[in-house]
């Protein structure tokens, strides 16, 4: 499995990070975890084949999360000779059809029916009861997360290797649970502690959210920019112990 950060920023623009967009590669799948603004051309500049992507999970329905995903599709029919022939999965919480639904009438029909490929569409419901299978043996669940009302977590697992993305989240003790043991907990670190605000983590709460879940290494994202100037790593670390990352745009790992 591969991980990398496309989009490591938030809402607020940023000279080196984009909005959120992870992409995870497995033998047969690669997932595009969120899409939000910058982030189809930062995948052009990573050198990333966009054009490869399988699936896209969106975590909620906030701007800095989707608001790429029409350039992206529209850059598998008119952006890439020849366009698209291969169906895209679009993975989302409950609504996720309703808002592709509300993009397609600003962006134009072509939206929902691409003349090249499919556009295929899966509500995830949160919860255990649900476990989408892919290709490969890949498994993917959600979690509700709070955040949004349709705010949701992933998990994706491949053989015996467990990736943890908590999407946008406040702190919760459910989640870690459901975290249990992951290999590696792609959380959001949005806001120092001083600004802490309800539905988002500060350095030192996705430092007790990974010892709470055990997770075996923490990469660290959506970073506002009163985040950076604080020393993330040293407060993570009063909770903390295991390997950490605070992640760039690019920065990428395999496990």
């Amino acid at each position: 499995m591969k991980l990398t950060t496309v989009g490591t920023g938030t809402a607020a623009p940023h000279a080196s990070r984009v909005s959120a967009a992870h992409l995870v590669e497995t033998t047969e799948t690669r997932i595009l975890f969120d899409c939000g603004s910058g982030s189809v051309h930062r995948m052009a500049s990573l050198g990333i084949a966009w054009q490869a992507i399988t699936h896209v999970a969106l975590t909620h329905f906030h701007t800095d999360h989707i608001s790429d995903l029409p350039l992206l599709l529209m850059g598998w029919q008119w952006g890439q000779l020849p366009p698209r022939s291969s169906p895209i999965t679009l993975i989302g919480p409950p609504g996720t059809a309703s808002l592709l639904e509300r993009m397609a009438a600003l962006h134009g029909p072509w939206l929902l029916a691409p003349p090249s490929y499919q556009v295929l569409v899966t509500e995830l419901e949160p919860g255990p009861a649900t476990v989408l299978s892919l290709p490969g043996g890949i498994k993917l669940e959600s979690h509700a997360v709070p955040h949004t009302p349709e705010s949701v977590a992933y998990s994706i697992t491949e053989g015996n290797q467990r990736l943890v993305y908590t999407g946008d989240t406040g702190e919760s003790e459910a989640l870690a649970a459901w975290a249990q043991d992951c290999d590696l907990l792609l959380s959001e670190c949005s806001l120092p502690e001083e600004m802490a605000i309800s539905g988002h983590l500060t350095p030192l709460r996705a430092g007790v959210l990974a010892r709470e879940a055990r997770a075996k290494r923490l990469v660290l994202t959506h970073l506002y920019p009163p985040v950076e100037a604080v020393d993330i790593s040293a407060l993570v670390g009063e909770h903390y112990v295991g390997p950490m990352v605070v992640a760039a745009d690019g920065w990428s790992t395999q496990f």
